[in-house]
């Protein structure tokens, strides 16, 4: 990386001074050429091109600056379509629709939620906006825009798949030989316990998260598209570790209830809070790849990433209220529905206390009225 400046101090060779003679002589005369002015000034001029073409190469690398600022229309209709991400979504997709079919037949009394329906699909379609669209346009260019993707794919994707209930859905649709040979196996195998323990999901997220935005990963994905996908894999991967003991609609080696999860959520807010204010109150741009494209739109590095940070407080900690509020309804709608089967069983029980009451009276009534006959047997003695 060439610094600011460094190519202006790389002067083309100036030519010899010209003979005296030749000093009125006009630029457009035929002059002799030279064959070793033309070939140090070859040399010089190939050398200042290279110089050039080092200096942008962390742009060139993963796409030029984008000529016009970012705006509504550019970042949701500016979508590119990359075979490698597009099919793998639409056959996701596609997979997603028939499962819930094969579910659907397999249980006609018990179809699929409209909710469970839907969400898998939202969440692909944000995996799609956060890679597809006028996001990944600018994500390499302001670091506020890549903050968006980051929390579209950590924090809006996961839990719309995790509302899916793909692993339920599997279950349903699949066949009792095939549940026993094949799904339940992996299930309730050792790596998927560590994996889906929730202490393991948390920490795994954390670490993701502190470490790639605090390590010359980051830097190093802006500046190489394999490495920035290996990035997105690793946050979509955490993100869903973390999220599924979170949303708890699929079996689990161990789930945890309501008031576990509530703490679980609770305890990734100041999490993503501390994070935020890390890169929020940072003296000076953490990553050197911004800083070298000046500023572009009229923001600089630092009032960028101070952007950035702002957003993944702000919005993160937003999600993480609303998750927490939909698991406190989740757990309040439980109680009464708990409340409402007790209530069921309780008045089955009295049901049945009313039965056995009446039919006690029933037999004493039998047994204290006289028997035919009695009455006259002993009148005639």
């Amino acid at each position: 990386m060439i610094p600011e400046g460094r190519l202006s101090r790389v002067g083309v060779q100036a030519h010899p001074p010209e003979p005296p003679g030749d000093a009125a002589r006009p630029p457009w005369d035929d002059a002799p050429v030279h064959p070793d002015r033309l070939r140090r000034t070859g040399l010089a001029t190939a050398a200042a091109v290279s110089l050039a073409a080092l200096a942008v190469a962390p742009v060139a690398a993963h796409g030029a600056v984008p000529a016009e600022p970012p705006d509504a229309a550019t970042l949701l209709l500016g979508w590119s379509f990359e075979p490698v991400l597009v099919l793998p979504l639409l056959a996701a997709a596609v997979v997603w629709w028939r499962l819930l079919g094969a579910a659907d037949r397999a249980h006609p009394d018990h179809p699929v939620p409209a909710l469970r329906r839907w969400s898998f699909l939202a969440g692909l379609l944000a995996i799609a906006v956060a890679l597809q669209s006028g996001i990944e346009r600018y994500d390499t260019t302001l670091f506020s825009v890549h903050m968006v993707q980051h929390i579209l794919l950590t924090l809006v994707a996961p839990p719309l798949l995790a509302l899916g209930a793909p692993v339920t859905q599997l279950l349903r649709a699949a066949s009792p030989a095939t549940r026993a040979r094949w799904i339940l196996p992996v299930l309730r195998s050792r790596l998927v316990g560590v994996l889906s323990h929730p202490v393991v999901a948390w920490l795994v997220f954390v670490s993701v998260m502190w470490a790639t935005h605090f390590s010359p990963l980051f830097d190093l994905s802006l500046e190489e598209p394999l490495v920035h996908d290996v990035e997105h894999v690793l946050y979509i991967g955490s993100a869903i570790l973390f999220w599924f003991p979170a949303v708890a609609l699929d079996p689990a080696p161990r789930r945890m209830g309501h008031p576990g999860r509530i703490l679980y959520l609770f305890l990734q807010m100041p999490q993503n809070s501390f994070l935020a204010m890390a890169i929020l109150f940072a003296a000076a741009p953490l990553y050197p790849h911004y800083v070298t494209l000046g500023s572009p739109y009229g923001i600089d590095a630092l009032a960028d990433q101070r952007l950035a940070a702002g957003l993944m407080w702000f919005v993160g900690d937003v999600i993480f209220l609303a998750a927490l509020l939909a698991v406190l309804a989740g757990w309040m709608r439980s109680e009464d529905r708990g409340a409402a089967a007790a209530e069921r069983r309780a008045d089955v029980e009295r049901d049945l206390i009313r039965e056995r009451e009446a039919a006690l009276r029933r037999r004493r009534a039998g047994e204290d009225a006289p028997q035919p006959g009695t009455g006259e047997a002993s009148s005639s003695r």
